[in-house]
């Protein structure tokens, strides 16, 4: 038995150390042979995850500048627009610029997040890393996010769609539905308008609805006339359109007004006033300007014709002739002289005065 038992070299003096030595060479071998049959494949996979980032750094680099550039030149190209007669009918410079800024980050931010998520899921797979789970996560994430934010998406993406649409801009008048004013700012998420009474109006992009601008194309200046009902309805017209031309002629408001100032004749007729309605197609943004100054004009034009428009002062009346103060006095009477015949005849005959020896009627 014991020879038998050192042949298969379970000897009694082995110790426990030289087996611990024995198995520790023997890992060390398997490791350096485990690493001697994969360094290729590490080196390998190390060096296209290198690639793959120093592509997706020096693509994202090129396409942002090319989108800064591409900005740059449309920002100069509006800017030599600025002095000429075309330029003058466009939206103003600053609009133009933060509009052009605004997409330019937007391009540049989803060129970003398309180029460095394609470069990670490349590396993610690269390293053998199963990518199904993550995109399900990534899409349950999404959804939840998509619940929680979903107010935050609807703002940015309706500011995408206004600006990429050019819907209004910086200098516009604008009627949000749920404000109206001056735009002094234009943001993915919010819009800043100028009200009436100097008040900021902070309007959610995804809360508007509808959009009226009030600075795009034309706009219309009206403006009624009030006349005595009696006035010569031919003169006024010939009046009021020689101010209206007067007016074209004048600066600034020849820029302002876009065609002559038209009559349109009668807008309503009463016992004692007639309404000519006056109507100019004007700049955008200009109309009540336009319509001020007309009035103006008008005015003094119809005041140094001698004709009267209702509520103002009427034309000087002709004095009446003094009243004749004897006509309140009546004629004389008869009965006014005590001594006339028609006095003596009115005046009471007095009573006959009785004497002692007379008989007494008393009795």
């Amino acid at each position: 038995m014991f020879w038998s038992a050192v042949a298969d070299g379970d000897s009694p003096s082995a110790s426990p150390g030289t087996s611990s030595i024995d198995e520790a060479q023997q890992n060390a071998t398997n490791a350096a042979g485990w690493v001697e049959q994969n360094w290729s494949d590490w080196l390998s996979a190390g060096l296209r995850i290198v690639l793959i980032i120093v592509i997706a750094v020096v693509l994202r680099s090129v396409i942002r500048r090319g989108i800064t550039k591409l900005i740059d030149r449309m920002n100069r190209t509006a800017q030599s627009m600025d002095g000429t007669a075309l330029g003058g009918l466009l939206v103003n410079a600053e609009r133009r610029h933060q509009r052009s800024e605004a997409i330019g980050s937007v391009l540049r931010s989803v060129a970003s997040f398309v180029i460095l998520g394609t470069a990670a899921l490349t590396v993610l797979s690269v390293l053998n890393i199963n990518l199904a789970p993550l995109l399900a996560s990534a899409g349950v994430a999404g959804v939840a996010l998509g619940f929680g934010a979903r107010n935050l998406v609807t703002d940015f993406l309706s500011g995408v769609f206004m600006i990429l649409e050019d819907q209004y801009g910086v200098g516009d008048t604008i009627d949000a539905g749920v404000a109206s004013g001056q735009v002094i700012e234009v943001g993915l998420r919010v819009t800043k308008l100028r009200g009436d009474n100097g008040e900021i109006w902070y309007v959610r992009n995804g809360e508007v609805k509808r959009i009226g601008n009030l600075s795009q194309g034309w706009a219309t200046a009206a403006v009624d006339v009030t006349v005595r009902y009696d006035e010569d309805l031919d003169k006024a017209r010939a009046v009021i359109t020689e101010a209206g031309e007067e007016m074209a002629k004048a600066e600034p408001w020849d820029e302002a007004l876009w065609e002559p100032v038209r009559v349109l004749g009668l807008d309503s007729v009463t016992l004692d006033a007639m309404v000519i309605r006056v109507s100019a197609k004007t700049m955008p943004g200009k109309a009540l300007g336009v319509e001020r100054e007309l009035r103006w004009r008008i005015k003094q034009a119809l005041d140094a014709a001698g004709i009267r428009i209702v509520g103002g002062i009427p034309a000087a009346i002709e004095e009446a002739p003094a009243a004749d103060p004897s006509a309140g006095v009546s004629a004389p009477s008869a009965l006014a002289s005590p001594t006339s015949p028609q006095s003596l005849a009115a005046s009471p005959i007095a009573q006959p005065v009785q004497s002692g020896n007379g008989p007494n009627l008393s009795k």
